[in-house]
């Protein structure tokens, strides 16, 4: 999918369709040593933290991308057309430690821009971090009981924060 680069500043997006509705890819490892793992998110955030334009997620630790995001400083974020929805889907429901679940998906791994971590070419926003953070849930601090039913096996999430170092994609992401 053609993509072009992205100017932070004028990069746009809805941050809750992208999440909720459209699902991401997060990918973590190295594609020229063909060590990574991808898996499909739906909580996520973009903004600005400590001065910086950033991106965060939440990996529990029970994923196999979880080793990835410890093991490596990059990720991308990756969002799709409604047509790959089965797809994400796929990688959102299997391991890669059962199997390749990335050919399963007829999704093709590339070479990001700037980061070690793999986009997808089908991919209509790529947004490439660095890890900048990361820390886990403390259900101590959750200020909302509604939370809690997330977490019935009290798996809690790691949150990783990226700082975003280049942004890729279609046209409707831009000012």
């Amino acid at each position: 999918m053609p993509r072009k680069t992205i100017d932070i500043a004028k990069f746009q997006l809805q941050p809750h369709d992208l999440f909720h509705r459209q699902w991401v890819l997060l990918t973590a490892g190295d594609y020229t040593l063909g060590q990574y793992n991808t898996m499909t998110i739906s909580w996520g955030a973009i903004g600005t933290m400590w001065s910086k334009p950033f991106a965060f997620t939440a990996v529990r630790h029970s994923r196999f991308t979880f080793e990835f995001m410890e093991k490596y400083d990059t990720f991308t974020l990756c969002a799709f057309p409604d047509q790959y929805h089965d797809a994400l889907n796929l990688l959102g429901s299997r391991s890669g430690r059962d199997g390749d679940k990335i050919a399963a998906s007829g999704l093709t791994p590339e070479a990001s821009i700037q980061v070690a971590a793999p986009s997808f070419a089908e991919a209509e926003l790529v947004v490439e971090c660095r890890k900048i953070y990361a820390n886990d849930l403390n259900p101590a601090h959750f200020l909302d009981e509604t939370i809690f039913k997330h977490y019935p096996n009290h798996d809690y999430h790691r949150i990783y924060y990226g700082e975003i170092i280049t942004v890729s994609g279609m046209e409707k992401y831009t000012v």
